[in-house]
């Protein structure tokens, strides 16, 4: 049976981390007017990065790190998760990306790795929907209940139906998509920025589902597959409380990684159902989220096939 959480995490360290304007249009969680200086962002960039690692080794789970490139530029490589995914059939999966900076964070060294170390079964390419501009960023995209084999993604420019449907067709995957807004009106850019499954627990940002046949479908989903749910705010939402992941060690003690930002933004009865099923770990990355518009989930890319 496949288990939810993974027990080893792969990490790119920052070289030029940098607010990337080719992003900025649909990512509503970038923001412009920050007000620091490009090497105060990379120095604190690399200091949050760091010290994240840390906190995962101290808590036994295995993170491989490839440090970025100089060259070519790729403000948001501290983001692999909209690249590459690792599944637990051992299928390695690259994904096409709506900017064009983006898509050369995809690294044949990288892919090469992972072919080499571990045991990867087949490998699905989607890049080649990028020429008809239909995107699908992997794990930000989509938020997959690897357990029931169920993908959930909310549509968006970065989100197409098209290439989810293939995706799900290639890992036999039930497809499970809707809109979702944020208190705007604007489509929400990635699925895991509005929700998060966990073995035991959903936390998803109801409110920013507007259609309610879609509303109730997914709650019903939810509860079919015995999930408990925390429905968190739009408040909370921007302060990133639906980008969290599970992951485990290999003393199989689960813990559910978000920032400090998101766990100062939780109420204490959140935090209690959190506490029945995962320890929490928030580490500070206040620089990352608000530059790059992402969170501590768009920094990890599980790695489920075993080693060699």
């Amino acid at each position: 049976m496949n288990k939810q959480a993974a027990n080893t995490v792969m990490m790119i360290r920052p070289v030029d981390f940098s607010f990337n304007s080719q992003t900025a249009a649909s990512n509503a969680f970038q923001n412009a007017d920050h007000g620091l200086e490009d090497d105060i962002i990379k120095k604190n960039a690399e200091k949050e990065f760091d010290n994240f690692v840390q906190l995962l080794k101290a808590n036994g789970i295995e993170v491989i790190i490839f440090n970025d490139t100089a060259e070519p530029s790729t403000p948001d490589s501290i983001f692999p998760n909209n690249w590459i995914s690792l599944d637990q059939q051992g299928r390695l999966a690259i994904f096409p990306m709506q900017a064009i900076n983006r898509r050369l964070e995809r690294r044949k060294d990288i892919i090469d790795f992972f072919k080499t170390n571990y045991r990867i079964n087949k490998t699905e390419d989607l890049t080649g929907f990028e020429t008809e501009e239909k995107y699908l960023e992997g794990t930000g995209s989509m938020v997959i209940d690897y357990v029931n084999d169920i993908m959930y993604a909310c549509l968006s420019p970065r989100t197409n139906k098209t290439v989810v449907d293939e995706f799900c067709k290639a890992m036999n995957y039930k497809a499970c998509t809707f809109t979702a807004v944020d208190q705007s009106g604007k489509e929400i850019y990635h699925t895991n920025v509005m929700m998060c499954i966990a073995e035991k627990l959903v936390m998803i940002c109801l409110e920013s589902i507007s259609n309610e046949n879609e509303k109730i479908k997914l709650i019903d989903s939810f509860r079919s597959t015995g999930h408990e749910i925390i429905n968190i705010s739009f408040e909370q939402m921007n302060h990133f409380a639906g980008n969290m992941l599970e992951v485990c060690n290999q003393e199989g003690k689960h813990f559910l990684v978000m920032s400090a930002q998101a766990f100062s933004s939780l109420d204490k009865e959140q935090i209690a159902v959190i506490e029945k099923f995962d320890i929490i770990l928030a580490p500070a990355i206040n620089t990352i989220e608000t530059i790059g518009g992402g969170g501590v989930r768009c920094m990890m890319a599980e790695v489920f096939p075993e080693k060699k």
